[in-house]
């Protein structure tokens, strides 16, 4: 048995969602967690496996844990839909996700011993039996894969089953008391077939804020004003850590901005990790931004924690004149909690996993 006689082809991409500001209303919705992973198609047929990324590329290399696990499963052919995680503690780690993607294969060996990886399923494209399911209705594809889940049993340790709900106001409800232990929730019309590379589902992702010290700040391109805020907060040993920026002023505003900001130069700007230190977000631009007087405080919107930092550019929500920049520390930042943590404490569920850790 070879991949290449699979119905469903190898070259076959991951259905996508798009971004929408709320849940959507109405009857023949699913609800499902959002993973802060990596997505992930995976195919078998006998004893050839294959993990592809959203993108098409390869990602059995760098997880050989989840392609030897998948090989081990009494299932001889499949093609499944989920996200790879990595839990590290008590949370869900990015930057460890990250670190697998090195040349190495000693250093990945390591690693996926050190800190294995697990792979939330959330559908089913073909049956063990060689059915393609991508025409059929999302509902039929959950109940194969709640029946794929089930006849692995416990030889499937480090497979996680998506939970799920249909209905919205307990899915709200995940929004509304997750904290940082789930990205935004996905939804999923059950009569939909699977449309690979097409935005059919709608995503709602929980967005939070956090209080930062304006450390420092980078001019434009080209140009003496104002283009980002390089935000701090203070670590445990009370430095002041670089954190990530801001950026997206009116270019009204500009010009004044700029002027209060030169006027605060000359300060400490920041005391522990600075920009410019090596990190994987270095460019040619890290070192060149100007230190501030630790004065002004800023409240931002923001997605997701990696190490540390703000993975992306954050937005800007109000200033903050009545905080004390001293009280803008690390412990205010949310981070994904671990699959099993997902689903017992927000969900409200048992933790459902086919043996192994959560």
């Amino acid at each position: 048995m070879i991949l290449s006689t699979l119905s469903v082809l190898t070259s076959t991409r991951s259905m996508e969602a798009k971004l929408v500001d709320g849940l959507p209303e109405g009857k023949g919705w699913q609800f499902e967690p959002k993973w802060d992973g990596f997505r992930c198609l995976a195919f078998r047929a006998g004893d050839e496996v294959e993990l592809h990324a959203k993108s098409g590329k390869p990602l059995g290399r760098y997880f050989p844990e989840i392609v030897a696990l998948l090989k081990s499963l009494p299932q001889e052919r499949f093609v499944l839909d989920g996200e790879l995680c990595i839990p590290v503690g008590d949370t869900l780690s990015f930057d460890a996700l990250q670190m697998r993607l090195h040349p190495a294969e000693s250093r990945i060996r390591k690693l996926s011993v050190e800190t294995p990886a697990v792979l939330v399923l959330f559908d089913c494209l073909m049956d063990p039996a060689g059915e393609n399911l991508m025409p059929r209705p999302f509902a039929e594809r959950r109940e194969a894969l709640e029946q794929f889940f089930a006849a692995a049993g416990g030889m499937a340790k480090g497979l996680r089953l998506s939970p799920f709900s249909r209905d919205r106001d307990e899915a709200q409800g995940w929004l509304d008391r997750a904290g940082g232990a789930i990205d935004g929730v996905v939804a999923k019309r059950l009569a939909d077939p699977y449309q690979p590379e097409e935005r059919a589902m709608l995503k709602v992702k929980r967005m939070r804020t956090a209080d930062c010290v304006v450390g420092g700040f980078r001019y434009e391109t080209k140009g003496r004003q104002v283009g980002s805020l390089l935000l701090g907060l203070y670590n445990e040993a009370g430095t002041l850590d670089h954190v990530g920026f801001t950026s997206g002023f009116a270019d009204q505003d500009k010009a004044e901005l700029t002027a209060r900001l030169e006027a605060m130069r000359g300060g400490p700007g920041f005391t522990g990790n600075a920009p410019g230190g090596p990190s994987r977000w270095s460019t040619e631009r890290s070192a060149e931004w100007v230190p501030l007087r630790t004065e002004l405080v800023v409240e931002v919107r923001y997605d997701h924690i990696t190490a540390d930092r703000f993975r992306h550019g954050t937005k800007i929500v109000r200033w903050r004149p009545d905080k004390a920049p001293e009280q803008c520390t690390l412990q205010q930042l949310e981070r994904e909690a671990r699959p099993s943590e997902v689903i017992s404490r927000v969900v409200g569920a048992p933790a459902v996993e086919a043996g192994g850790r959560g």
